[in-house]
């Protein structure tokens, strides 16, 4: 492996907060999707799924169990043509193990895996009973998606500047520790406001935040600041369902209809889409979009294309992505609600396994999701980290 490809791996290693399990020999999952209806869970929670067929159905029929808002596809779809590659030898290495492209589907308990590069498909697989119509919950990559919103907001006057104050648009929280926070802070994580994202722990702050929104800025401007603002990075996702609501408040719209107008139609992602909202209120900057694999996978090319649509129409500002991905002073691997890798590459990233893997350098795009059996885990990362890592070798080269 190439120095290049290792560091990737190694960047990526270091992208979520890690807990420590060991992988048991497993069995392939399944839950049939023409009975998910019928077998909709009625206990637990997202936080507290892992490993049986409630969590898949959970998965895969968000909008059946919770507050959503429709997103539209239009008429025009961008298309991704199939130039299919051979992944018969394909292996990658963790630690002093070799593994192939069934060990990771099984392993790492896939859903869908989506591979684009220079716009084509070079391999599109599903397990867990999903297929290319399946919507699938995407966990925070939806941060990555209110980026991008707020950058539209930018480019189309709605909003200043990251530089603007957060109580600029959210005027609730004036008195509170977010009066000196500014849109740049919420949007790299380091508010300095207290914050608990334990999602192991259901008295965490995120297993525990109010679901109104309303409520919710109210228990946030309680909190305590442990920090000057900018300084240290701290996992928020009560303050990304902020940065949601700032751009709601902005645009004077909801993020449903603005990412259906800015991105989604004009960019031709191919099926209809959801998020999941605050209940009647606005929809959750921080997390839920449910979409098909091959939508995500547009998601990342729209990114890669630096947020501008195939007829040359800049929806977010020029630059934009440049510093949403350029790391913040609180945290090297994090910019505006991405990932990063350490070199060019960036990723959204959720708990329980999903993922968008994004290299403009090679021009590469890879989709996944997944139903880990634990929100997040050191060695499901390790083998996500390593299978980039290879398939971007074995393309490259």
């Amino acid at each position: 492996m190439s120095s290049r490809k290792t560091a990737i791996t190694r960047a990526i290693l270091a992208l979520c907060v890690f807990t420590s399990f060991t992988l048991a020999a497993q069995t392939p999952r399944y839950a049939d999707p023409a009975l998910d209806l019928q077998n909709l869970p009625t206990t637990g929670s997202a936080l507290s799924a892992g490993g049986n067929d409630d969590q898949i159905i959970r998965f895969r029929n968000w909008a059946a169990l919770y507050p959503t808002r429709e997103i539209r596809s239009g008429e025009h779809t961008l298309a991704l043509p199939d130039d299919f590659v051979d992944f018969s030898d394909f292996r990658y290495n963790v630690g002093n193990q070799s593994y192939s492209l069934d060990d990771y589907m099984l392993r790492n308990h896939v859903g869908g895996l989506l591979v684009i590069k220079n716009g084509e498909i070079k391999l599109e697989r599903y397990g867990l009973g999903n297929n290319d119509e399946s919507l699938w919950v995407s966990f925070s990559m939806a941060k990555s998606v209110t980026s991008m919103l707020l950058g539209a907001a930018i480019q189309d006057g709605y909003i200043e500047s990251v530089d603007d104050k957060v109580t600029d648009y959210l005027p609730r929280l004036k008195g509170s520790s977010y009066d000196q926070v500014t849109l740049r802070n919420v949007l790299q994580m380091s508010s300095g406001v207290q914050w608990n994202e334990d999602y192991a722990d259901l008295r965490s702050d995120v297993a525990t935040a109010p679901n109104n929104v309303m409520d919710l800025m109210r228990f946030l401007g309680s909190k305590e600041r442990v920090a000057a603002p900018g300084e240290v990075f701290n996992y928020n996702t009560g303050e990304t369902n902020l940065v949601g609501a700032a751009v709601r408040a902005a645009i004077g719209n909801n993020l449903s209809t603005y990412l259906e107008n800015k991105i989604w139609q004009p960019w031709g992602m191919e099926s209809d889409a959801n998020w999941a909202t605050h209940g009647n209120a606005g929809e959750r900057g921080g997390c839920c979009i449910n979409a098909t694999l091959r939508d995500y996978g547009r998601l990342g090319m729209f990114a890669l294309n630096d947020g501008v649509l195939a007829d040359g129409t800049r929806i977010v500002p020029e630059g934009y992505m440049a510093e949403a991905i350029n790391p913040s002073s609180g945290n090297p691997g994090y910019g505006y609600l991405w990932w990063l890798s350490g070199d060019d590459s960036y990723s959204a990233i959720g708990i329980y396994g999903q993922g968008i893997y994004i290299n403009p350098e090679s021009d590469l795009v890879i989709a996944v999701i997944s139903a880990w059996t634990t929100a997040v885990g050191r060695e499901y990362s390790q083998h996500r980290g390593a299978f980039y890592a290879a398939i971007d070798e074995m393309l490259t080269d």
